[in-house]
């Protein structure tokens, strides 16, 4: 099935299989879920990313990750900047997401990158998400 928005499906995905408690969930490939998606593993808040399959059939695969007690390391994946109202910010303007206990996720001229490593390098971008 198309989405309007490829990576609200990608996130909305991830926080499904959170609740309900899945191991793994698999997403449609493209280069940009893929870096998403293992942006958000690199910061810990999932266990692995591997990209299955050829061609057009190729599908993201995300092992998820939970804490001791069978929570989700996550407590919410917010989209920010969405199709009707793109959200920008320059270098000068990254704040740390929600007092530091969060990750802001870019897209920027270098690539998508956290928002820590966007401002040290003094580039803005567009706030694609936030994860806390």
């Amino acid at each position: 099935m198309a989405a309007n928005d490829p990576i609200a499906d990608l996130l909305t995905r991830i926080r499904n299989a959170a609740n309900a408690r899945h191991d793994t969930v698999a997403i449609p490939h493209s280069k940009v879920k893929e870096a998403l998606a293992r942006a958000i593993s690199a910061e810990g808040f999932l266990r692995g990313v591997d990209v299955i399959g050829e061609g057009i059939r190729r599908s993201i695969v995300v092992t998820m990750k939970y804490t001791s007690e069978g929570k989700p390391v996550f407590t919410n994946l917010a989209r920010t900047s969405k199709l009707g109202r793109r959200c920008y910010v320059s270098a000068a303007d990254i704040r740390p997401s929600r007092q530091g206990m969060g990750v802001a996720i870019l897209t920027t001229s270098k690539g998508i990158m956290k928002s820590e490593d966007a401002k040290r390098l003094g580039i803005g971008g567009e706030v694609i998400c936030t994860i806390w």
